[in-house]
């Protein structure tokens, strides 16, 4: 699943498709992630696991931290020893405005932060952030209705 924007530099190694299905994604942020040697080959190699994944946001005194959690790296294959564990939390690289727009979402607004996808932006690791509020199950079927007329509306103005 590596897709790359022409011209952006930018190569895609992961998405949460679910995401748009199950939360009303209100803002996007993008942030750096903390990685280890191993993970960052790993990475450019095979796919991460984001189905089950969030962001916490941790107060540290009078400032904030953000960590993604729950989300699994596979092992590098020529990692040996050295190997990274591939559930462990990585630390997320945002300015302190970013942090804290994210914890009064959270704490304030009752919102979550989920990952939308993993890309690589000019040899960095960098991840797609979606702030929004969960969908309930009847707003999950209204979204797939609409996707549903929408492709037919599509097939219709194909064959005419």
């Amino acid at each position: 699943m590596v897709d790359e924007k022409k011209g952006s530099g930018e190569k895609l190694i992961a998405s949460n498709p679910s995401v748009r299905l199950n939360y009303f994604i209100e803002e996007v942020v993008e942030a750096g992630m903390v990685l280890t040697g191993t993970e960052i080959k790993s990475l450019r190699s095979s796919a991460p696991n984001l189905k089950e994944s969030f962001v916490e946001v941790q107060s540290r005194g009078s400032s904030f931290e953000a960590w993604l959690v729950n989300t699994h790296i596979g092992p590098y294959s020529h990692g040996n020893i050295w190997n990274h564990q591939t559930m462990r939390k990585r630390k997320l690289l945002l300015h302190r405005y970013q942090l804290e727009k994210l914890h009064g979402a959270v704490i304030q607004k009752g919102m979550s932060i989920v990952p939308i996808r993993i890309y690589l932006k000019n040899g960095r690791a960098k991840i797609e952030l979606g702030i929004g509020k969960g969908k309930k199950k009847y707003d999950k079927r209204e979204t797939l209705k609409k996707k549903a007329v929408e492709r037919e509306m599509e097939v219709e103005r194909k064959r005419h």
